[in-house]
């Protein structure tokens, strides 16, 4: 396993730390939970990172015969023009989406530990669709044809690094009490506000992608 391939997965690892929800979800807990905080906390995030990382074994273990079963179709002019139309289309629409986020991120019902279970797969379910960084990730562990061996240590830290920054929140949590409650609302506040923008950038990128794809057989 190459340096390289190290380093560019480290910086999509980075990039999906940049998630609204995740880190939405666990700065209203650190506002609002008072008891069990930390077991709670903990639960949903090992539920999110748990979701990810089967998500992402799954993909590796079938992206090789996807792989080959859809490679001929990138090589039809008339799929590639499809797909041209798709790309240019989810480009165009990257500069009309609302940049003013939803600030209802998902919030528990009730806190007990099932219900962190739950908010957890539902925080997932809303982020996985957007989750390019990952998905791109798993591309190039699949293309530099990885055992399983080599790539189950990468994904679990790549899901690691992936709610580090939920765990920082909490551990600055622990330190400084409520000396962290104004930052905490501001930071609330302003991930929520960045819903729209960060799905702009993602439509932006796919669409790109997209394009540069089905040009060579156009």
């Amino acid at each position: 396993m190459s340096i390289e391939l190290l380093l560019s997965i480290g910086g999509l690892a980075l990039l999906d730390t940049l998630s609204p929800a995740t880190i939405g979800v666990t700065v209203y807990l650190l506002l609002t939970e008072t008891k069990s905080l930390a077991s709670r906390l903990l639960i949903y995030l090992l539920t999110v990172a748990g979701f990810y990382f089967s998500v992402g074994v799954m993909l590796m273990l079938g992206m090789g015969v996807l792989l080959d079963s859809v490679a001929s179709l990138f090589q039809s002019r008339a799929v590639s023009w499809v797909i041209f139309i798709i790309g240019a289309g989810l480009f165009i629409a990257s500069f009309y989406t609302p940049q003013k986020g939803n600030t209802e991120l998902p919030r528990p019902k009730s806190k007990n530990r099932f219900s962190m279970v739950a908010l957890g797969f539902t925080t997932a379910l809303i982020e996985v669709g957007t989750a390019f960084p990952y998905f791109a990730a798993i591309g190039l562990m699949t293309t530099a044809d990885l055992t399983p061996y080599q790539w189950l240590p990468v994904m679990f830290v790549y899901n690691l690094i992936m709610v580090l920054p939920s765990l920082i929140l909490f551990m600055l949590y622990l330190l400084f009490g409520r000396m962290m409650q104004r930052p905490l609302e501001r930071l609330q506040m302003s991930f929520a506000k960045q819903s729209g923008s960060v799905l702009s950038w993602v439509l932006c990128i796919v669409g790109l992608i997209l394009i540069a794809n089905s040009l060579d057989y156009l």
